[in-house]
C-alpha cells in the first residue's frame, strides 16, 4: 500500500495555484521550482525567450554533477485556459480520492512527482541526472523546440510527463496542422453569376481530402497504433463576408497525425496535388496550403532499458498514443524517451480537471525508482 505523502500533495497545491494558462508567463512556475532545486543542490539554467504575443516565458534545465545526464525528468509547465466559472481550478480540491484543479493531471502532478523524488533521493544520487521543465507545450511544444535550437538538454533518456495512467508509453505519432485559403470572388447572392463562392469551391476540395482520408492514407498501418494509420482532420471552417454575399475567400485548417516514421510531408503533397486538380478541372480556381507545424511522432523500442523499467516500476506494459508529445524534441537532443505520468488524457483539458491521489502517490514512487536505478 502506498503511504500518502502530505508533503507531495502541498507540492501539487502551490502549483495548481499558479495560473500558468499558455498565454501568462510561466515564470512564476518556474521561479518556484528554481527556488526549490537550488536548495537541493540543483545547477540550474534558465533558457529565456519572449513569445509573439511579447510575454516572457523561460524553459528551466536543473543539473545534478557533470558529464552527460543518465535520465531527465521533463513536465511542461503551461495549462490550457479554464472556465472563469470554475471556482476550483486555482484551489486543489479533494472529493472522491481524486484531486481537482486546472493543471492537476496535465502535467503540475508529473512536476510535483519529479520534485518530491528528487528530494528523497538526492543523497544517494551518484551519477548525473537532468530536470527540465518547459514552457508553451500545448501550443505547439514550443518549449521544448527552443531546447533542440539552442541544443540545451541533452541526455541518454528522458521521462516525459503526461497523463499515461502510470502506463510507460514508448511511441507517440506526430502532429502537423495547415491551413488552406480557398479563393473565390465576391458578388450580390441574388445574381449568382456575377461572382464564385469560395465556399462551394472549399466543400468539393474538402470532399476529395475527406476521400483521401477514409481510403488511401488508411491503407498503411500500424497495429502497435490505435487508431492504427495515419488520421486527418478538417477542424474549423470559416468564410464569407454576410449572408446575402457571395464569398470570395474560405479558410479550413487540416491537421493529420502520421504514425511515427512516416514523412510528415506526405500529406501536405498529396493535398497541394488535390489542389492543383480542381484548378485543372475548374479554370480560375485558386488556393493556398501554409503550413504551421510539422512534427514528427517517435518510437522507442520496446526492450529498451528506460521502457522496461518503467514497466517493471509500474507493473504495466508499455504502450502507444495517438496524442502528441514532446517526445520527438527530447530524441533530437539525444534521448530515448518514454511519456510517463499520472491522471487520465480524458479528463485534461476540461472543467473538473483531476488526478487521483494513489497514482500521484504511487508516480512519486517509481520516479523515485528511475533516479535510484539509473542515477545512483
Amino acid at each position: 500500500m502506498v503511504r500518502r505523502d502530505d508533503g507531495l500533495v502541498r507540492a501539487l497545491n502551490d502549483l495548481v495555484a499558479i495560473d500558468s494558462t499558455s498565454t501568462r508567463s510561466n515564470l512564476p512556475v518556474i521561479e518556484a521550482l528554481e527556488h526549490r532545486l537550488v536548495a537541493l543542490g540543483f545547477s540550474c539554467e534558465r533558457q529565456r525567450y519572449v513569445d509573439e504575443a511579447g510575454v516572457e516565458k523561460a524553459n528551466l534545465l536543473a543539473r545534478l554533477g557533470s558529464g552527460l545526464p543518465e535520465v531527465a525528468l521533463v513536465g511542461h509547465t503551461d495549462c490550457v485556459p479554464f472556465d472563469t466559472g470554475w471556482s476550483e481550478a486555482l484551489r486543489l480540491t479533494e472529493r472522491d480520492g481524486k484531486l481537482f484543479g486546472r493543471g492537476a493531471c496535465d502535467t503540475k502532478a508529473f512536476i510535483a512527482c519529479a520534485m518530491t523524488a528528487a528530494e528523497r533521493v538526492r543523497p544517494r544520487l551518484r551519477h548525473p541526472v537532468l530536470l527540465i521543465f518547459t514552457a508553451d507545450e500545448e501550443l505547439g511544444c514550443l518549449g521544448a523546440k527552443k531546447l533542440v535550437e539552442a541544443n540545451l538538454g541533452r541526455t541518454k533518456r528522458a521521462v516525459i510527463g503526461e497523463p499515461t495512467q502510470l502506463r510507460p508509453i514508448r511511441a507517440s505519432k506526430g502532429y502537423c496542422l495547415a491551413e488552406v485559403e480557398v479563393l473565390g470572388q465576391e458578388g450580390h447572392s441574388a445574381y449568382p453569376d456575377t461572382g464564385v463562392s469560395a465556399i462551394f469551391r472549399a466543400a468539393r476540395l474538402i470532399a476529395q481530402i475527406e476521400k483521401y482520408a477514409l481510403g488511401e492514407l488508411r491503407a498503411e498501418e500500424d497495429a502497435t497504433f490505435a487508431p492504427p494509420f495515419t488520421t486527418l482532420n478538417v477542424g474549423m471552417v470559416s468564410g464569407g463576408r454576410a449572408k446575402n454575399v457571395i464569398p470570395g475567400s474560405c479558410r479550413f485548417t487540416l491537421e493529420w497525425r502520421p504514425l511515427p516514421g512516416h514523412d510528415v510531408e506526405v500529406v501536405r503533397r498529396v493535398i497541394e496535388g488535390l489542389i492543383a486538380g480542381c484548378a485543372r478541372d475548374e479554370p480560375g480556381f485558386a488556393a493556398t496550403l501554409r503550413p504551421l507545424r510539422l512534427d514528427q511522432g517517435f518510437d522507442t523500442p520496446p526492450d529498451a532499458d528506460l521502457v522496461r523499467l518503467l514497466a517493471r516500476l509500474s507493473g504495466q506494459a508499455s504502450a502507444t498514443v495517438a496524442f502528441g508529445t514532446e517526445g520527438p524534441q527530447l530524441a533530437e537532443l539525444g534521448a530515448v524517451p518514454v511519456v510517463f505520468g499520472p491522471g487520465d488524457i480524458t479528463v485534461a483539458h476540461q472543467t473538473g480537471e483531476h488526478v487521483p491521489v494513489a497514482e500521484l502517490l504511487r508516480a512519486a514512487e517509481i520516479l523515485e525508482g528511475v533516479l535510484l536505478e539509473l542515477g545512483g
